[in-house]
């Protein structure tokens, strides 16, 4: 059901008020497949382990172009802290304000109405259009994109484009796209010691004191400089516990979270060696479980950076610039099957937290991007 509202804003607000927390779907993909399936999709969709996946392809030929996405969202907070429900979209001053607006069921609705219009004005477009969608970006990530991938690989597929609709822009839309991403390590460390009172530190061992200047030193080291494209790799402990709940008794046993966010020149091996190198030398009594992990990756400037880069300065009026800061994205999945994968959506300033909103008029002006970066990757038709 269409209303009055511009297209895109309009289906993202059909999107936003499906309750879609994480690896919940909710019903999001059922709407864009009855959304595509007039154009000629042809849908293969997958439940892994609770997560609802999405491939959704027009065309069989070369190039494929993807453009990839998320339907799940993060838990919205305490309802009262919005000034609306999360989860009833409204248009206020020019904003949408709901959980996904900008992170991004706002993109997700663009790529929607984006193949529409393509579609309509070019139905023997050359090439192949692809959707990638999963309800599992925002959580652990393992059974989202990851599988979506690897039954491509299974089938042979190789995508040459793909758009990942991640927002990326920080002060107006398209002043930024992203061309990488560091990789992620995160883990878990657990210290011995050996529990005792604490009138009686003899006859105990504190695993906080004993793990103290290992932390010290694994936070202030230089682990590497980085490179013209990425800043260095860090290191940070995100949760550390230890104790009984009693003032009197020295913990037998600690646990620290923790997580590197590192560049192309270190590699996941290298960091854990490293790591484990600083706790031997400081005498602990450790075990390490390595939690998560995600290659970093990195597109050169091509066809998809030079193109993308035209078309945001004549229909966004500036100018991106490249940048590989941030966290994480999907599109270290998409990097394996794709030699050039691109992240173009909205403002960032907003995701995740309370109020998220996004421009209005943005959406119709992203959806705008999309397609007529699609006309151009895919070239006149047959």
């Amino acid at each position: 059901m269409h209303s009055d509202r511009a297209p895109t804003l309009d289906l993202a607000v059909a999107l936003i008020a499906r309750r879609s927390i994480t690896p919940d779907d909710a019903g999001c993909q059922a709407l864009i497949r009855e959304r595509l399936a007039p154009l000629g999709f042809s849908f293969d969709p997958h439940v892994d382990q609770g997560v609802t996946n999405l491939w959704a392809r027009r065309g069989s030929s070369r190039p494929l172009v993807c453009l990839a996405g998320h339907t799940d969202v993060v838990p919205p907070g305490p309802r009262d802290a919005w000034s609306s429900d999360p989860f009833a979209p409204v248009v206020r001053d020019g904003y949408l304000y709901g959980r996904g607006a900008a992170d991004m069921k706002g993109s997700v609705a663009a790529f929607v109405t984006a193949v529409e219009g393509l579609v309509a004005a070019h139905p023997a477009h050359r090439g192949s259009i692809a959707l990638a969608i999963t309800s599992d970006e925002e959580g652990s990530s393992v059974d989202g994109t990851l599988r979506i991938v690897e039954r491509l690989q299974a089938a042979g597929t190789v995508i040459d484009y793909c758009i990942v609709g991640e927002p990326s822009s920080e002060a107006t839309l398209g002043d930024v796209v992203k061309n990488g991403r560091r990789g992620t390590l995160s883990g878990t460390l657990a210290v011995n010691g050996v529990q005792g009172h604490v009138a009686y530190p003899q006859l105990a061992r504190n695993p906080i004191h004993e793990v103290a200047p290992a932390l010290a030193e694994l936070a202030a080291m230089r682990w590497d400089d980085g490179n013209e494209h990425f800043p260095p790799t860090t290191f940070q402990v995100s949760n550390l516990h230890a104790g009984t709940g009693a003032g009197n008794v020295i913990p037998g046993r600690l646990e620290a979270m923790f997580n590197f966010r590192y560049a192309p020149v270190s590699t996941r091996d290298g960091l854990a060696s490293r790591l484990a190198a600083v706790l031997d030398r400081h005498g602990l009594d450790y075990e390490i479980a390595w939690t998560a992990h995600g290659e970093p990756f990195y597109t050169r400037r091509g066809r998809l950076v030079e193109l993308a880069s035209t078309t945001i300065r004549e229909l966004a009026g500036v100018t991106p610039v490249l940048s590989c800061a941030g966290g994480t994205s999907d599109g270290r999945y998409l990097a394996r099957i794709c030699p050039e994968v691109l992240e173009i959506g909205p403002v960032n300033a907003t995701i995740h937290k309370i109020d998220e909103r996004v421009k209005a008029a943005d959406l119709e002006t992203l959806a705008a991007i999309y397609r007529r970066l699609l006309e151009r990757l895919l070239g006149p038709e047959h």
